[in-house]
């Protein structure tokens, strides 16, 4: 549905088929992740994928709202940026064969962001996309530093790991 989304933005064809396209992807995503968790069918897989397509679809839709001017680029900029670096731990965290599920925060960063691009596109009341965006992007910055710092923990204890492993080694190889 991106594809679609974003040709139907860029053409301006229609703001209104661009939110009810925008708000199906975002229900269909919700509701697989709803379904897969009250089927007990979460996989590694899943885990990784999903938060990929959630930022795949507010990419694209913030960076077709900055150029048909109801974004400000800077504020896109940030918010895309940060997706950009979590998926870059999540990958990174993950090829020590560790997940780190989403936390509540980072549900609510989303919740925003989308509420954020409704509005944009809408444009219901004068402002109200512009506040809802500030809004997005103060959780999206929060919910950064939060995924920073466990993600810190994480690699923190990895590396000390590797460090007893290697003195254990070390030590076997003395003997």
């Amino acid at each position: 549905m991106v594809p679609l989304l974003v040709v139907v933005l860029l053409t301006r064809y229609s703001l209104n088929l661009a939110a009810l396209i925008f708000s199906l992807a975002a229900l269909t995503d919700w509701l697989d992740g709803y379904i897969a968790r009250s089927t007990d069918q979460i996989t590694d897989l899943g885990k990784l994928l999903d938060p990929i397509a959630d930022k795949l679809l507010l990419a694209a839709a913030f960076i077709s709202l900055v150029d048909i001017g109801r974004a400000p680029a800077w504020m896109v900029v940030v918010i895309v940026g940060r997706e950009l670096a979590i998926t870059g731990l999540r990958s990174l965290i993950a090829n020590k064969g560790i997940i780190i599920v989403s936390s509540n925060l980072g549900k609510y960063k989303t919740v925003s962001q989308i509420i954020a691009v409704l509005l944009l596109i809408l444009n219901p009341v004068p402002h109200l996309g512009h506040i809802s965006l500030w809004i997005a992007l103060l959780l999206t910055l929060v919910s950064g530093v939060d995924y920073f710092l466990k993600t810190k923990e994480v690699i923190l204890s990895s590396e000390d790991r590797k460090i007893e492993d290697r003195s254990q080694n070390s030590e076997n190889r003395m003997i």
